[in-house]
């Protein structure tokens, strides 16, 4: 049993050595979602806080981000966020894509898959009472309007 144990300590230690990458890809401000839409204060705050770290390149890593297995997890989620959903990327995206994306971001959060639960366990801030779920909702959809069918784009 204890050449167990020692085994499973220097495979634990050993696995601290598999990083991930904790540095963001650059971004350009103006393609910013923030920047670009200009929201509310609150509605910039609640976007920032509940979504920044998995949905764009201004990811702030925690300190479990350094321990492996957990920062396989982290990197994979926020990998997977970006992939989805890449708020720096916002002004390079064509209207459709833009009224796409908002709509998808209502439907997340009303559905309440979005913030995932994993990320508001360890994450306090970023879970919203169900005003500030509203007042997201209501601000993307309001947004999204701005891109739809037949209105101006410029």
């Amino acid at each position: 049993m204890k050449k167990v144990w020692i085994g499973l300590v220097v495979v634990l230690i050993g696995i601290q050595f598999i990083r991930i990458d904790t540095s963001n890809p650059e971004s350009v401000l103006e393609q910013d979602f923030l920047y670009s839409t200009n929201p509310p204060s609150e509605i910039g705050n609640l976007i920032k806080t509940a979504c920044y770290d998995c949905h764009s390149n201004n990811t702030v890593y925690p300190w479990y981000a350094q321990i492996a297995p957990v920062s396989w997890l982290v990197g994979h989620d926020i990998d997977e966020g970006r992939e989805h959903l890449n708020f720096s990327e916002y002004g390079s995206w064509d209207p459709e894509k833009k009224e796409h994306k908002l709509e998808e971001c209502a439907e997340e959060l009303e559905e309440g898959e979005m913030p995932m639960e994993i990320y508001v366990v360890m994450h306090g801030e970023a879970d919203l009472t169900s005003e500030q779920r509203e007042s997201l909702i209501g601000w993307f959809e309001q947004e999204r309007a701005k891109w739809g069918s037949g209105h101006s784009h410029e």
